[in-house]
């Protein structure tokens, strides 16, 4: 017996309390740290954005600066006038084709106005920091932001010192003064950031401030009060005046001595994860299962968006490297191209001059076979920089490539079966048909390679309508109307490794007997020509499929040409011919004289330009090439029309493509 009985213990009851309070704390642990994960993740696209935004507005300055270095070379050299209506226009071109430049001021050394493109007032060189007086040759000065009378439009200017020209006692030095929007220093901003409470503002060193969003932003010392930055760093948790705790990320451009801030409200970036807490405090049982299945979510966007965002990266990267590869190839093949026009076309007069069937006659047609194998090379290297000449017509895409898989069916390697269909009818596009006959003929042609040991080769064409824009394996494919064309195999597949290099040219996984590798990257280019996209799906040991996704086009074919035509003779014309390439030059003259002209050559444009000016009436025509150092084509054509209006103009290139025309346009 005794006095006082013991209580029995609720084991169960602890143990739930038990569990109840671990699961508490082990959910106030979870939620504390998907904040913390939650501000880093913000933190670092807050970082990438203004990395991004600093490059892109680098990238525009740098620009517009190199447009002033080559007017400080001109101003040198004495070829830029100074004062007058000339120096008026010459400046007004230049803002032209400068990019986001509107205004060109040249001042002199004792701070007066010596010329400007348009009616802009320039700003005081006292608005300008560092002090344009102490600016050397290389360095650059920016304005505080003024105001347009006219447009009432926002501007900042950016300053450079020239020097005097030795032989023009009119310069005597002073600077050039370049007026962009202020807008364009917030780049693409507006559109790269998603969240409304996002700040952007772009200030000088001093703290002035040039641009920014509409809404408030810190200012830039207070910022600095906040943390001192002298380099890109993120700011945690950091309280500004106004009370609102923001992330920050500040970038510098030293060349510049620009700065560019970018914050985010910490609360505004925080909202999704102070909703989820409410609905944690519901309950403990609650809270685990609604966490659960928030991180997978979480966790499963994530995935998804980094990797998206890898794809795009990959795809940009491989645009910017072609693009580069393009630009070389380019510039290469168009001097090559020089040199080989002038062995063709002296060839061509010299075997006409030989007898038929003599050894000289014999040489000079292995040297034309051979000149027109590097004719054919130079258009491929052509054809992927985007820079050959190019014809653009309405054509039917169907015969196109029916015409292809009739010249494959006659050479199917053994064991290769052609299957094809064509799900379009009608289907038409705007471009050139030589070029989607090639494109289309590599795809084939590298599809049987790819198929040793036999296989099904099929070609497809249907048509499809993106709704919205999509990443594609080795483009972004916009929305609209588009003619899917698919070239599949069932041979080896494409490696990972591969697939990144494919469309570059002079790559091959092949023997160097199997071709140049140019096949890929003439496609890449004729696709680009053309405003279309490419899909290249394969698993190694499956096969590949290349999908061209060409944009349909709904006008009426045009007329087929006229393939009769004979070069009209002359009565003793004056033509000028302007090419900086002697050898062209003296060829077109031999040619025009054979037809009864009388050409009169210049491989100096300026020397050209000089006498269209003062004898413009002399001539019946000018033939010009549009490449030249000094003044391309289009530049002398531009000057021609302000002396001779009605003097027609031949144009010729092998390099320029679809900017060249609509440039001549």
């Amino acid at each position: 017996m005794t006095l006082f009985p013991q209580k029995k213990i609720n084991l169960p009851a602890l143990v739930a309390l038990a569990l109840g309070l671990g699961l508490a704390a082990l959910t106030a642990l979870a939620l504390w740290q998907l904040r913390a994960d939650a501000i880093d993740s913000h933190a670092r696209e807050l970082n990438v954005l203004s990395l991004a935004l600093s490059d892109e507005i680098n990238r525009s300055l740098q620009g517009a600066e190199a447009g002033m270095q080559a007017m400080q070379l001109e101003l040198r050299d004495g070829r830029l006038p100074v004062t007058g209506a000339e120096a008026q226009r010459a400046l007004g071109v230049r803002a032209e084709l400068m990019p986001l430049v509107q205004t060109l001021w040249l001042i002199n050394q004792e701070g007066r106005l010596l010329a400007a493109s348009d009616q802009t007032s320039a700003p005081e060189l006292s608005a300008f920091a560092p002090d344009p007086q102490r600016l050397s040759g290389g360095e650059v000065a920016v304005s505080r932001p003024f105001v347009d009378a006219k447009t009432r439009e926002l501007l900042v200017a950016l300053c450079v010192r020239f020097a005097g020209s030795p032989g023009n006692p009119d310069i005597a030095g002073g600077w050039i003064l370049a007026a962009i929007p202020a807008t364009a220093l917030r780049g693409a901003f507006a559109v790269a950031s998603q969240a409304s409470d996002a700040r952007m503002a772009v200030f000088r060193s001093d703290g002035v401030r040039l641009a920014g969003s509409i809404m408030a932003t810190p200012s830039l010392d207070e910022t600095s009060r906040a943390q001192r930055l002298t380099t890109a760093k993120i700011l945690e948790l950091r309280r500004f005046r106004d009370g609102v705790e923001r992330l920050v990320s500040l970038q510098t451009l030293p060349r510049y001595g620009v700065k560019l801030m970018l914050t985010r409200n910490l609360d505004a970036a925080l909202s999704e994860w102070r909703a989820f807490t409410r609905l944690a405090a519901m309950g403990v049982t609650l809270i685990l299962a609604i966490m659960a299945v928030s991180v997978y979510l979480v966790q499963r966007a994530d995935r998804r968006h980094a990797e998206a965002e890898q794809a795009l990266q990959a795809m940009q990267s491989r645009a910017s490297r072609l693009e580069s590869l393009g630009t070389l190839a380019g510039g290469v093949a168009h001097d090559f191209n020089n040199v080989l026009a002038a062995i063709l076309g002296y060839g061509e007069m010299a075997h006409d001059s030989a007898l038929a069937g003599s050894d000289q006659a014999r040489h000079l047609d292995n040297v034309l076979q051979a000149t027109l194998r590097g004719k054919a090379l130079v258009e491929r290297i052509l054809a992927f920089s985007r820079g050959g000449a190019r014809t653009s017509t309405v054509f039917e895409l169907t015969p196109v490539v029916e015409q292809v898989l009739t010249l494959l069916a006659a050479s199917l390697p053994p064991g290769v079966v052609l299957e094809r269909g064509f799900d379009a009818p009608d289907a038409r596009l705007r471009g050139d048909p030589t070029q989607i006959f090639e494109a289309v003929m590599n795809l084939c042609t590298n599809a049987m390679q790819a198929m040793a040991n036999g296989g099904m080769l099929s070609v497809r064409l249907a048509r499809e309508h993106a709704t919205v824009s999509r990443v594609l394996s080795h483009a972004q494919l916009a929305g609209g109307d588009y003619l899917a064309l698919s070239v599949s195999d069932q041979g080896g597949g494409i490696a990972p490794a591969v697939m990144e290099h494919l469309f570059e040219p002079f790559f091959t996984t092949r023997g160097v007997q199997s071709g140049t590798g140019l096949g890929l990257a003439v496609v890449h280019g004729v696709m680009t020509e053309i405003g279309g996209a490419i899909d290249v799906q394969s698993t190694p040991g499956q096969g590949a499929r290349f999908t061209l996704y060409l944009p349909e086009c709904s006008d009426a074919l045009d007329a087929p040409p006229d393939s009769h035509k004979v070069a009209p003779t002359g009565i003793g014309q004056s033509i000028l011919v302007v090419d900086d390439e002697p050898a062209l030059v003296t060829l077109l003259e031999e040619w025009l004289n054979g037809l009864g002209y009388a050409p009169v050559g210049y491989t100096d444009p300026l020397a050209a330009q000089r006498v269209l000016r003062e004898t413009p009436q002399r001539f019946a025509v000018v033939i010009t090439d549009e490449v030249m150092p000094g003044l391309n084509g289009t530049q002398l054509t531009q000057d021609l029309r302000l002396h001779a209006p009605s003097l027609p103009v031949l144009l010729i290139s092998g390099y320029g493509g679809a900017a060249l025309a609509a440039r001549a346009a």
